[in-house]
């Protein structure tokens, strides 16, 4: 476990899930500490590789997006590259709740 989040993750791997919450605070105004909780809830159990593991293979804006909305009705979100999302409207997307207040998940201090 690192600091903050509950995969043992090692330095290269560390930076690039920092690099997906930085993405979520920037892209859709949340804060650090729930964009933190939201890759908990959803990598916190699972074994990550060394980097580059296979996530490494898509920029961080990639798994942001998955992060932060639920799939539009034909399966698709957002990667972050506007050629490719251009009939993608981020609009009509909805928001994955955060994890609840009483998860494990947040650990970072909420603002």
């Amino acid at each position: 476990m690192t600091e903050e989040f509950l995969t043992h993750l090692d330095e290269g791997m560390l930076a690039y899930f920092r690099d997906i919450a930085q993405e979520m605070t920037e892209r859709f105004g949340i804060s650090r500490a729930e964009a933190v909780a939201r890759i908990n809830e959803r990598y916190g159990e699972i074994e990550i590789s060394p980097f580059p593991d296979l996530m490494g293979h898509e920029m961080p804006e990639f798994w942001a997006y998955g992060l932060y909305y639920r799939p539009d009705a034909r399966g698709r979100l957002p990667s972050g590259d506007a050629g490719a999302d251009e009939d993608i409207a981020e609009s009509a997307l909805e928001v994955r709740p955060p994890p609840p207040t009483d998860s494990p998940a947040w650990t970072l201090p909420r603002p």
